[in-house]
């Protein structure tokens, strides 16, 4: 799990989550990242990943971005400095990386998008932005420089004619150096710069995006502006990341009403890159049967959450309420919770979703 050094975990629940950065120190020492920067490169060949490629430099402010899949030939014609390599979602289909999520699950994992890697030569960059995420930014490998600042962070302040969302004016308020293990905490509309330093540096991207209010209740009207959006609860550091607590939906509610059922249903509800991924797994899973004395664990596409209210339980799962009547509520909140499930335990449950294409043996 993260060290968190000189605060505790609640410290940083309470003080820091989505109000200010935080450097933290070897949160994991001795880190080596599952994937190395040739291999990253590797990944960007494949359709299966999403990746792009960007050049250029905030001194220059020549930007061009391209879309991957990529060929060898790409990397030979790139030059010496300033690029950078993003790969989306490689916790989708590398079980190595998908592990590293338990890291931060201190932070309910129905909140988690996805782990973004990138790879950055000396200079590279994607220059300087904000958006409404929460990040966690696991250093991989080489050393990179973050500058973070909350000003100038409005929709208008953006150069024009850039293929990219770079912001126009940005001054740094805080910078941090980091190397392997290093873990840099930035909350949703905080600017963020991050530039390479070396020439193998890599950075993954734990991102937790928010929730508008215009998304959240299907462009319907709302009481507040459109631009409002969700607010987290302080978590309380519980090894529970699947349980959606009442205090999340209290929250939601702050926006516009919702029902507990409605909220556990929108935040595990796909998008349409993980209905992809899901897809092309059910077409390499049709030739295998079911195993009724394996171990499964649910696909690193499939979003999971429950809700327990006076000894009842609900079980949701990629935006749907789940039969679990007369299962045993201990395993299936370790189920939820872990992600994985004994087929001689839940093995109902455990057929039902091996037959849906969300199960995988282990």
């Amino acid at each position: 799990m993260i060290k968190f050094g000189a605060i505790s975990e609640q410290e940083f629940l309470t003080h820091y989550w989505q109000k200010k950065p935080l450097l933290i120190k070897q949160a994991l020492p001795n880190f080596i990242s599952p994937i190395p920067p040739e291999e990253l490169g590797g990944l960007s060949l494949e359709e299966e990943f999403e990746s792009r490629l960007i050049t250029g430099s905030i001194h220059q402010q020549q930007w061009t971005i391209s879309q991957g899949p990529f060929t060898e030939k790409t990397f030979e014609n790139l030059p010496k400095i300033d690029w950078t390599l993003l790969v989306q979602g490689v916790d989708r289909q590398i079980n190595e990386v998908h592990d590293l999520v338990k890291h931060f699950d201190f932070i309910p994992r129905w909140r988690f998008d996805d782990v973004m890697i990138s790879y950055a030569a000396q200079g590279g960059s994607v220059g300087p932005h904000f958006d409404y995420y929460d990040v966690f930014l696991l250093q991989g490998s080489g050393k990179r420089r973050w500058e973070l600042s909350t000003k100038f962070c409005t929709l208008d302040n953006y150069l024009n004619d850039v293929p990219l969302r770079i912001m126009e004016r940005f001054i740094p308020e805080q910078t941090f150096e980091v190397g392997p293990g290093d873990v840099v905490y930035i909350p949703p509309k905080i600017a963020h710069h991050g530039v390479s330093m070396s020439d193998n540096c890599t950075t993954l991207s734990f991102g937790y995006r928010s929730y508008s209010a215009q998304e959240m209740f299907n462009n319907t009207h709302t009481n507040k502006s459109d631009d409002q959006y969700y607010q987290d609860p302080i978590w309380d550091g519980h090894q529970t990341p699947a349980l959606i607590p009442n205090s999340a939906v209290q929250m939601a509610n702050k926006i516009n009403p919702i029902s507990a059922t409605d909220f556990a249903k929108f935040v595990t509800k796909l998008d349409t890159l993980d209905r992809q991924i899901l897809q092309q797994f059910e077409y390499q899973q049709q030739a295998l049967k079911f195993n009724a004395n394996s171990s499964y664990q649910l696909h690193p596409a499939c979003k999971i959450a429950y809700l327990q209210t006076q000894g009842d339980l609900q079980v949701f799962i990629n935006g749907l309420l789940i039969n679990t009547q007369m299962l045993d509520s201990i395993d299936l909140i370790n189920f939820c919770n872990g992600r994985e499930l004994k087929a001689n335990t839940l093995s109902t449950l455990a057929q039902r979703l091996f037959n849906l294409h969300m199960l995988y043996e282990i």
